[in-house]
């Protein structure tokens, strides 16, 4: 920027202008522009194709070899590409370039997700729990000399020092318990770190009154191993979730933020909260569609599988409506917009997220409802040994310190523990069989469920058509087909290029080679005219099954399609069921593709045509009748389904927005671990229980010591390690 300013600065005619409110403000704004051509821009690009590093490899070179672009990164956590380049690169000329070497790729706003990028907790927690580490050891050697014999003036001063590594360290390591606690008390209820608070605060209070009556016993290390062990099972909880973003903020990303408009005869490109009711919007062949409205202009096929889950893109002409989503991908298209920002079907789809996102988060978990028992009566136990002792002996001193033994003893650091020691142990199991697990509760929830339902494109299915009858036609119109099928963007002319190239087919020399959009593809063939394309456009006969058409020399011949399903499905399926879970298939796609994948796959509850909101309204009425309900999906279509239901997954495959809005994605692209991942989420809530039985068995035992005086609160520090440490290796017995 300084270097960019003096060059200006040095090229002006004639030097500095004399008056410098004169020249200061072309000067300034020309600086700004010359600074922006400079820094060029920051483009974000989600890609759901990637799975492995030869796809990473693959997208940055090709990236890093387009013009302009100065640097890109791939991520294949986000399955997202941050790519730097000159500012006359726009997001469009990317996607051309991912998509020229086999990926899909969709551009993202950079600024909308900007704020999520960062895991600020995580590292927050990571620093306290190392803070309180370091204190710890550092306060347990001046410890140790205090029990080795140090006495008087010694041990006072050995306190003292303790006391002043104690204090800021607890300070600042049990901040998230101190905060936790007094939103709940200003809520006028008791969570766990209510009693935790406490614990803490009065191990400080008796060691600091102890050590002002140069006291024999001071509890400085037990505070700081206690607030240790909080934290580290704090941080493992966290670290068994990898979502940090709002599903409904990854929706708004996908929102395509510029458009090219129409304005008083020119075409303008405008950022689309710029857009009004009524602009003409230009959405060239594999654009996306800004808005809802209405096609005055040109001829196309819409895919719509991202929205609605149907497999096959959709004629588009003149008079029909369009969805903000919807990818343009054969011919231009001129869009009367009807419906813009936050009234667009894809904004209203990012609102019916949050809503669901927000009752998904008034699920309690099974620690926080022991927290509403356990809680009220470690508080009432700890003040009546205090107000009982204080009674008996009329000593304080005494009194207080059975109060804060009784309160660290039944400090609820074994009930913390259970919870994040078992699904770290049982996410550990899921990731080694390929599955993420990212909720806190997802687990718990998992094990509550008793009906799943699967989407079809894209999650049962590989969302890719495969050829069924090529073996029925001979070379000469298989070479007659690919040569068509080459002139198209279609899905199935891009699976019928890819199976007769496989089989080593070469194309027929076919000569005006065009695409007529919404149709198929046309060309001439010795003179003759050559169609491949829809039953319609070539006088065919349509059939209950997806298939194209190629009309040749010697007439008309019909190529069969089915969508492959994906591996592990009809193990999983058969599994479920077997496991006595209710089964049902939903999907957007049409009444017969839905119904023969049921049959296959021997479902017997199915759905077809289903839209996004029908989705999430089935299985609300589903909860509301008591069921449990697992949605497994992958697409636009899903995201308010998968947020609504009790627990969720989604392939790795899927769209961004889907993948977050899920609690459990699955790595690969096997759908068999589904039903081992419920079995052992069942039995990481057993283990669970069991821990809360061990942590109280452990209180019957040590609870009456400690009352009856004793424990010191040191013992009792040291018995609630022990309990700690008994749980999770209990926790460990998953692996």
């Amino acid at each position: 920027m300084v270097d960019a300013a003096q060059h200006y600065i040095e090229e002006q005619p004639g030097g500095i202008s004399a008056c410098p409110a004169c020249s200061a403000a072309p000067a300034a704004e020309d600086m700004a522009r010359r600074a922006r051509e400079l820094e060029g821009a920051t483009l974000a690009l989600s890609l759901p194709g990637i799975h492995c590093a030869a796809c990473i490899d693959t997208v940055e070179r090709a990236l890093n070899a387009a013009p302009g672009v100065r640097e890109a990164r791939v991520n294949l956590t986000l399955k997202r590409a941050q790519v730097k380049a000159d500012a006359d690169v726009g997001a469009a000329d990317l996607v051309q370039v991912v998509e020229g070497v086999g990926y899909e790729a969709h551009e993202l706003d950079a600024g909308t997700i900007a704020a999520t990028a960062t895991d600020r907790r995580g590292r927050e927690l990571l620093m306290r729990l190392a803070v309180a580490g370091f204190a710890s050891m550092n306060v347990m050697l001046l410890s140790v000399s205090v029990w080795s014999g140090a006495a008087d003036a010694t041990r006072d001063l050995f306190h003292w020092i303790s006391a002043a590594i104690t204090l800021p360290a607890i300070a600042f390591c049990a901040q998230p318990f101190f905060i936790s606690a007094g939103r709940a008390l200003k809520a006028r209820h008791l969570n766990m770190d209510v009693p935790i608070s406490l614990a803490i605060l009065l191990a400080l209070a008796t060691s600091l009154w102890e050590t002002s009556l140069s006291g024999e016993h001071a509890y400085f290390d037990a505070a700081l191993t206690l607030t240790f062990f909080l934290l580290a099972g704090r941080y493992l909880d966290h670290r068994t979730r990898a979502a940090a973003r709002s599903a409904a903020e990854e929706l708004a990303a996908l929102e395509v933020p510029r458009a090219w408009v129409l304005r008083d005869g020119e075409e303008v490109q405008l950022p689309v909260a710029e857009l009004v009711i009524g602009d003409l919007i230009q959405v060239r062949p594999g654009g996306r569609m800004p808005v809802d409205g209405a096609i005055v202009e040109g001829a196309s096929e819409l895919d719509r599988s991202l929205l609605t889950g149907e497999t096959l893109p959709v004629p588009a002409m003149v008079g029909q409506d369009v969805s903000a989503g919807e990818v343009n991908l054969t011919g231009p298209l001129t869009v009367r917009a009807t419906a813009i920002g936050r009234d667009t079907s894809l904004a209203r789809m990012a609102d019916l997220v949050a809503i669901a996102e927000s009752g998904r988060s008034r699920y309690t978990s099974l620690a926080d409802r022991a927290a509403k028992l356990y809680a009220p009566g470690v508080h009432i136990l700890s003040a009546l040994s205090f107000l009982g002792w204080f009674l008996w002996s009329g000593d304080l001193r005494v009194a207080l310190n059975i109060a804060a033994a009784v309160l660290i003893i039944t400090c609820p650091c074994a009930l913390g523990l259970a919870v994040p020691a078992v699904t770290t142990a049982a996410s550990g199991r899921l990731f080694r069989r390929g599955m993420l697990v990212k909720h806190e509760t997802a687990l718990e929830r998992l094990a509550e469920v008793d009906t799943v339902l699967f989407d079809k494109t894209g999650t049962l299915t590989a969302g890719a058509p495969e050829a069924t009858n090529l073996d029925a036609f001979d070379d000469a119109t298989l070479s007659l087909a690919l040569a068509l099928a080459e002139g198209s963007s279609h899905p199935l002319s891009r699976s019928l290029v890819t199976a007769l190239r496989a089989r080593g087919i070469a194309p027929a020399p076919v000569a005006e080679l065009r695409e007529v959009p919404g149709y198929g593809t046309e060309g001439r063939l010795d003179g003759r005219r050559v169609r491949l394309g829809r039953a319609a456009w070539l006088g065919a006969e349509a059939g209950g099954e997806t298939a194209t058409w190629l009309q040749g020399p010697d007439g008309l011949a019909e190529f069969t399609f089915t969508d492959s399903l994906r591996d592990g499905a009809e193990t999983a399926v058969r599994d479920l069921l077997a496991a006595g879970k209710r089964v049902a298939l939903i999907s957007g796609d049409a009444e017969g593709a839905v119904a023969d994948l049921a049959a296959r796959l021997g479902i017997a509850d199915w759905t077809a045509g289903a839209l996004p909101g029908d989705k999430a309204a089935r299985i609300a009425d589903l909860q509301a009748q008591g069921a449990r309900v697992l949605m497994v999906g992958d697409g636009l279509n899903d995201t308010a389904a998968l947020s609504t239901a009790h627990v969720s997954i989604s392939p790795a495959s899927a769209l961004d927005a889907a993948r977050v809005a899920s609690d459990i994605v699955l790595l690969g692209g096997d759908l068999s671990p589904i039903p081992e991942a419920l079995d052992i989420a069942s039995r990481a809530t057993r283990r669970i229980r069991e821990n809360f039985r061990i942590a109280t068995f452990y209180n019957v035992i040590a609870v009456p010591l400690a009352v009856a005086g004793l424990c010191s609160p040191l013992i009792a520090a040291l018995a609630m390690s022990a309990s700690s440490i008994t749980v999770s290796l209990n926790a460990l017995r998953l692996r």
